[in-house]
């Protein structure tokens, strides 16, 4: 399991090194030996255009002292290392819509790797094939162990800590289930050490995403490469080893569900804070080794390997990584009401603020100050004079000498 600080993403201090400075190096060369992908090409584009004169921006001009600065725009793309942290913290808000005073499972599935160059060529259809299968059997185990619904919530990660292809589900999960009989609505509890036999679904699982796979395969419905992909290989050496669905017992009170939460929820491959060093033709970046009690190391790779591997994550137009299930679907709301009363929660459904930046911003700078004041003089609030939008060619080149000429101005001002 990572070991990331949940608020990687919102550290203060900016990395020395970026993702958009390896493509700026590199990318050229790159894309000279291999094809990219209409996704992978926006997403290259994004990340080297954000926050740069490329992507447009904002004139900034304190009240006070009248000092000037460009404030660019953000991509937020949701591959982009510096894109996300506020949109992740806005969602994780809006998840309190259903928590329960119960504890929460986590819940991780995986699949073989032997399925990895396969999954690379049919991305959209076994993303869906994994998340359909893992879904359903938490649903139909909940019903045999819990006898009723139980609600879990989704997100894919197709990483390892080294950037590796590496495809699991990261599930939460209610620790018990809504149960319906004659005479109403009642809480069946899980105890905190037992959800399900994890041997059983492991098995389980395993076995019907094989056959699933062998249908889609017999029905032509993959892409194996122009038969370079041995699918029934591929199965027949996956069905031959034991495969481990994770279960681990609540670590976390209802408190710290949101904070666990934020571990997983709109995580990109590789945070820019991970990068510590840029060679020539090297990157080298920090990771945990969960196979040596989760210490922390480091790893060099090829500026070459290291895109490859970062672009393979690079998930299809449109596809939603983050789903609910069950009690947490838009469609059991009801249930989740009932599930509420019976909890000794108001019937109806709380009401969530909209997150605010400001206050945002500040709880995680961990200061009062209010980040509109001017870092110049310290009293003026830094006022939006003028939007303007992308600057290319030789006006990128004139926008961005006015920048640093204004820089060292204000410097010495």
């Amino acid at each position: 399991m990572a070991h990331s600080n949940p608020l990687s993403m919102e550290k203060s201090e900016r990395p020395r090194f970026e993702v958009a400075d390896i493509f700026r190096k590199h990318i050229g060369e790159y894309k000279r030996a291999h094809r990219l992908s209409y996704e992978q090409a926006k997403v290259v584009s994004a990340i080297l255009d954000c926050r740069t004169p490329a992507m447009g921006g904002v004139l900034k001009a304190c009240a006070e002292c009248k000092r000037w600065e460009f404030h660019y725009k953000a991509c937020k793309n949701r591959h982009c290392p510096k894109c996300g942290a506020f949109e992740k913290a806005q969602w994780l808000e809006a998840q309190k819509k259903w928590f329960l005073p119960i504890h929460y499972y986590h819940v991780v599935f995986t699949i073989d790797h032997v399925f990895n160059s396969l999954v690379a060529f049919n991305q959209k259809l076994l993303f869906n094939l994994f998340i359909q299968i893992a879904a359903q059997l938490l649903k139909e185990f909940g019903q045999k162990y819990l006898g009723g619904e139980i609600g879990f919530s989704m997100v894919l990660h197709t990483w390892g800590q080294t950037i590796q292809e590496h495809l699991h589900l990261h599930f939460i999960v209610t620790g018990g289930a809504l149960v319906s009989s004659p005479t109403g609505y009642r809480w069946n509890a899980a105890s905190r050490k037992f959800l399900f036999p994890v041997k059983l679904l492991s098995k389980q699982f395993r076995n019907r995403f094989c056959f699933e796979l062998s249908q889609l395969w017999a029905d032509d419905d993959l892409n194996t490469n122009d038969g370079a992909l041995n699918v029934q290989s591929m199965v027949t050496d996956a069905l031959s080893k034991d495969w481990e669905v994770f279960i681990q017992s609540p670590l976390y009170d209802q408190e710290k569900l949101i904070e666990y939460l934020g571990r997983y929820i709109f995580r990109i491959a590789i945070s820019n804070h991970r990068i510590i060093a840029v060679g020539k033709n090297t990157v080298t970046f920090k990771y945990f080794d969960n196979r040596d009690n989760g210490k922390e190391k480091l790893m060099t790779l090829s500026a070459m390997e290291f895109i490859r591997r970062f672009l393979s994550h690079v998930l299809p137009n449109g596809f939603v990584r983050v789903r609910h299930f069950g009690l947490h679907h838009g469609s059991c709301r009801a249930k989740l009401q009932q599930a509420r009363r019976v909890l000794g929660l108001p019937f109806q459904l709380p009401v969530i603020l909209k997150l605010k930046f400001l206050d945002w911003y500040k709880s995680i700078a961990g200061s009062d100050d209010d980040p509109r004041l001017c870092k110049f003089c310290g009293n003026g609030m830094m006022l939006s004079m003028r939007e303007f939008g992308p600057v290319f060619g030789w006006r990128l080149k004139a926008h961005t000498a006015l920048g640093l000429l204004t820089s060292w101005k204000n410097v010495f001002a």
